[in-house]
């Protein structure tokens, strides 16, 4: 049995160009298709206190955050397990942190 390396050679060239371009394709789609999310979600969702009972109307404390970054929600005491100091800092946050547009929500405690 003999090897043609010429064969052998073409199909490693062929299958490392194939890997590169679709590597490239890969990181331009990345960079456009990339979804940005508020900075002031992660701040709030590691204030919250992850009980996710669902008291609040919404579908675990994710969604209650969720709520409160798009603006349908401004009273940030919805939620039921939430500790008084911590509503507190969480308005004091949203009410003086600008989002990704340059506006500050408006919420209570």
């Amino acid at each position: 049995m003999v090897i043609d390396w010429n064969s052998v050679l073409t199909s490693i060239i062929v299958s490392v160009l194939i890997a590169v371009a679709l590597g490239l394709l890969l990181a331009i789609a990345n960079k456009f298709l990339t979804v940005k999310e508020d900075p002031r979600k992660e701040f709030v969702s590691k204030k919250m206190p992850g009980a996710n009972c669902g008291a609040c109307g919404y579908p675990g404390c994710g969604g209650l955050v969720d709520a409160y970054i798009e603006g349908s929600v401004t009273k940030i005491r919805t939620c039921k397990v939430l500790k008084p100091d911590v509503a507190k800092e969480i308005v004091e946050y949203l009410n003086t942190t600008a989002g990704p547009d340059g506006s500050t929500l408006k919420v209570t405690e």
